[in-house]
C-alpha cells in the first residue's frame, strides 16, 4: 500500500488559521469533482467555465479564492439544470432525512452569510443564531425558505456521494483513507452559530511559543467549554467522529494536546504570549511565596515599562512614544494610556500603518503589553499563573539574580509537573468516548511543548503518536533514533505545518551536517543541495522504522527523483504556522495522471515500499 496524504473534511481556506471550519459535518465545495457532474447543455456556459478551467490550472499556485467562486458558480449552473431531477430523487431524499440534523441549520447559515455578505454572524440583521423552530419550513419542498437552502442541500448530497464512492473504490483497492480532525473551529462558522453553550467566544486558542513562532500562536478561533460538551458525554465530538467514519478507516487529531488542556489567550491579545493553559491549576499568592519569591501583584501582573526598557525596544523614537502611548507614574516607570493597553487596541491604531518605523512602534507596543511576570488566572481573580518563554523579557531580566533562580523553580514545577495528573483526568473524561465512538484507528499530532501525560493517555486507549525524527520526543538528543520508534506510531518526514524534506536540508547547513554524519553515518561534507540518491535513502531509511505506518507527503515523495521535483524547494512550503494569515497555496506541478504514467517513477516507489516491508 502506497502512503497517502491525508484528507480532510473541514478544510476552509480563509485569512485566519487553515484549519478552522465552517462545519463540523460539511464538505467543502474546493473538493467536488466536476467532471463527474452532468454536462452543462448550454453551449456558451460550458465553454465559458472550461476556460476558466484552464487559466486556474496553469496557475503556479492555488488561487482558493478563485477557485472556490468558480466552482461554487458552476455548482449553481448544474442545479440550475438538474434540481428538478435531483430534488425527486430517492437518493437525496434519503441524504435530507440521515443528514438533517447538521444539513438542515448548516444550509440555512450558507444562505444568511450569503445573503448578508458576511460570515459575522453577531452583525447580521437578524437570525443571529440558529432556531430549531425553523426546521419544519426549511425541510419543506413547497415553502419560499427552502428554495433558499436547497442548492447548499445540493453541494453536500453531491459531496456526500462523490466521497463515499472513493472510500468505496479505496478499500476495494486495499488502500485506506486518512481524514484530519482540526482541534479548532472559526469562531464564525456554522458550529458556533448553531450550538453557542459548546464555546467560548471570549478566549482565543492558539499554541505557546515554539520554534515556529516567538510569540506563540494566536489560531483566532474560540476554545471549547468542556463543562458544556461533558455534560452530555460529549455528544457534539461523538456526531462528529461518526461523520468522518462514513468516510475515512482512520484519522489524525490535529493537536491532540487540545483534548488534556488548550492555549488560552485573551480576546484582546494579538500574539500568544499572555495566554494560559486552560484548564489549568493556577497558583495562589501564598504557593507562590511558599518558594520564597515575595510576591508584588502590581509590578508583577502589569507591564514592566521603564525608561531603560523603552530605550532598548525604541530608541531614537523612545521619547515620542512616551509623550503618544505612555503615562508616567513614579521614577521612571510609566503605564500605558488607556487608549493603547491592549494589543488589539494598538492593532486598530496602527492599521493601515506600514512604515517601519510605525512597524517598529506597533511591535514594541505589543511587547511591552506582554512583559508581565504572571498572568492572572481567567477564571479566579485570585490565581496565577507564570508568564510562558517570561526569562526573555524585561521585566525578568529586572529580577534579583536570587529571585530569578527561585522563579524559574517556579516556573518549571508549574509547566513541566503540577498539571501532569491534573491533564490525565482531564483528558481521560474526553478521549476515551471519542476513541469508542467509531472502529476508526485514531493517530495523534502530539508534538511541541508535551507534558509527560499525553503519552500516558495516548499508550492506555492505544492512540498512535506522530514522530519525526527532526523532532524527537527526547530532549538530550538532537535527532530521533528511527528503531526506536514505537510501533503504534506514525511516522514521517514533514507534515504541512514544517519545511519539506528538502526544504530542511538547506535552511541550516550546521544541523544538515551532522545529521549527515551521524544519522545517515556518511563522512565528508553533506552534498547541497539534497540529491535524489539521497533523499531516497532518507525515505528509505524511515520506511525501515518499527512504525506502524510511515506517510510521506508527495513532495518527499517526488524529491527522490530529479526529474520530477519542483525546481524551487521554497515552492513547496504548505502553511507557516506563525502566520495565521499565510496562505495554503500548494500546488503540485505534476499532474496525477503523469505520475502514473511515469513507470520509472512508480517502480522506484514500488521498489522502496517492497523492500521495507510495507507491501503487504
Amino acid at each position: 500500500m502506497l502512503p497517502i496524504n491525508d484528507t480532510t473534511t473541514t478544510h476552509t481556506w480563509t485569512d485566519s488559521y487553515p484549519y478552522s471550519c465552517i462545519s463540523i459535518f460539511a464538505i467543502h465545495p474546493q473538493y467536488v469533482d466536476l467532471t463527474q457532474l452532468p454536462t452543462l447543455k448550454d453551449e456558451n456556459v460550458r465553454t465559458h467555465f472550461e476556460a476558466l478551467r484552464t487559466e486556474l490550472n496553469s496557475l503556479p499556485q492555488i488561487d482558493y479564492e478563485r477557485v472556490n467562486e468558480a466552482k461554487t458558480a458552476y455548482l449553481r449552473a448544474v442545479y440550475e439544470q438538474e434540481k428538478t431531477k435531483v430534488l425527486k430523487s430517492s437518493g437525496f431524499k434519503t441524504f435530507l432525512k440521515e443528514s438533517g440534523r447538521w444539513l438542515v441549520p448548516y444550509a440555512r447559515y450558507c444562505s444568511l452569510r450569503d445573503a448578508y455578505g458576511t460570515a459575522e454572524f453577531d452583525k447580521w440583521p437578524a437570525h443571529n443564531t440558529w432556531d430549531e423552530a425553523d426546521r419544519k419550513v426549511l425541510t419543506t419542498a413547497s415553502t419560499k425558505v427552502f428554495k433558499e437552502v436547497a442548492f447548499y442541500y445540493f453541494i453536500q448530497y453531491v459531496l456526500s456521494e462523490q466521497m463515499s464512492a472513493v472510500h468505496q473504490y479505496a478499500r476495494a483497492k486495499g488502500v485506506i483513507l486518512k481524514g484530519d480532525i482540526p482541534i479548532g473551529v472559526s469562531r464564525y462558522g456554522c458550529d458556533v452559530w448553531m450550538e453557542p453553550k459548546y464555546f467560548n467566544c471570549n478566549g482565543q486558542a492558539g499554541a505557546p511559543p515554539d520554534d515556529f513562532s516567538v510569540m506563540g500562536q494566536n489560531w483566532g478561533f474560540p476554545t471549547y467549554n468542556w463543562d458544556a460538551m461533558l455534560k452530555d458525554n460529549c455528544r457534539w465530538w461523538v456526531r462528529r467522529f461518526k461523520a468522518m467514519a462514513k468516510y475515512f478507516d482512520a484519522y489524525r487529531i490535529d493537536h491532540v494536546l487540545g483534548f488534556f488542556r488548550i492555549w488560552e489567550i485573551p480576546i484582546d491579545s494579538v500574539h500568544g504570549l499572555l495566554g494560559q493553559f486552560s484548564p489549568s491549576l493556577g497558583m495562589t499568592r501564598d504557593e507562590i511565596e511558599a518558594y520564597g519569591l515575595h510576591f508584588q501583584e502590581q509590578q508583577f501582573t502589569k507591564p514592566f515599562i521603564a525608561d531603560w526598557v523603552l530605550d532598548r525596544v525604541f530608541g531614537q523614537h523612545a521619547a515620542e512614544v512616551k509623550a503618544k502611548y505612555l503615562v508616567h507614574t513614579h521614577d521612571d516607570i510609566y503605564d500605558l494610556r488607556p487608549e493603547y493597553d491592549t494589543q488589539r487596541k494598538v492593532e486598530a491604531a496602527f492599521e493601515g500603518k506600514l512604515s517601519a518605523t510605525d512597524i517598529q512602534i506597533r511591535d514594541g507596543l505589543y511587547a511591552l503589553i506582554s512583559d508581565v511576570l504572571f498572568v492572572r488566572d481567567r477564571k479566579d481573580r485570585d490565581k496565577f499563573h507564570p508568564r510562558i518563554s517570561v526569562q526573555f523579557s524585561f521585566v525578568y531580566e529586572a529580577l534579583y539574580d536570587s529571585d530569578k533562580t527561585i522563579f524559574n523553580r517556579i516556573y518549571n514545577d508549574y509547566y513541566y509537573r503540577r498539571n501532569n495528573r491534573f491533564w490525565y483526568y482531564e483528558a481521560m473524561k474526553k478521549l476515551p468516548r471519542l476513541v469508542e465512538a467509531t472502529r476508526m484507528l485514531v493517530c495523534a499530532e502530539d508534538l511541541g511543548m508535551v507534558p509527560d501525560c499525553v503519552s500516558w493517555v495516548m499508550n492506555k486507549l492505544r492512540i498512535l503518536s506522530l514522530e519525526l525524527q527532526s523532532m524527537p520526543k527526547d530532549s538530550s538528543v538532537r535527532f530521533g533514533n528511527l528503531a526506536h520508534n514505537p510501533y503504534r506510531s506514525v511516522c514521517t518526514i514533514s507534515s504541512h505545518d514544517t519545511p519539506t524534506l528538502r526544504q530542511w536540508w538547506q535552511e541550516d547547513r550546521e544541523r544538515t551536517q551532522v545529521y549527515y554524519n551521524s544519522m545517515l553515518y556518511r563522512g565528508g561534507a553533506a552534498p547541497q543541495p539534497l540529491p535524489g540518491w539521497l533523499a531516497r535513502d532518507i525515505l528509505s531509511n524511515h520506511l525501515a522504522s518499527p512504525s506502524m505506518l510511515c506517510i510521506f507527503s508527495i513532495q518527499d515523495w517526488m524529491a527522490i527523483d530529479e526529474r520530477l521535483r519542483i525546481a524551487d524547494p521554497d515552492a513547496e512550503r504548505i502553511n507557516i504556522p506563525a502566520n495565521p494569515k499565510h496562505y495554503w497555496r500548494y500546488r503540485m506541478h505534476v499532474n496525477i495522471e503523469d505520475l502514473i504514467a511515469d513507470r520509472d517513477f512508480r517502480d522506484n516507489i514500488s521498489e522502496l515500499v517492497e523492500q521495507s516491508g510495507r507491501s503487504n
